[in-house]
């Protein structure tokens, strides 16, 4: 019983999205979302967003003048 209520609820959140944002198909794509425009294969785009994902680059400090 426990499964479906959780499955019921993902379900609902789903349609919730999909009312929000719309059918993933439904836009196209951004240049950003497009690995072939990179002209490399797409395993290695995608191990570079990851990687970006899980260590973004540090901001680089405010200067404080004291």
């Amino acid at each position: 019983m426990e499964i479906q209520k959780a499955v019921d609820e993902a379900h609902g959140r789903v349609r919730e999205l999909k009312d929000t944002y719309g059918r993933p198909t439904a836009q196209p794509w951004s240049p950003e979302q497009h690995a072939g425009d990179e002209s490399k294969p797409r395993y290695d785009v995608e191990a570079a967003v990851r990687t970006k994902a899980r260590h973004p680059e540090p901001e680089p400090a405010e200067d404080v003048a004291a």
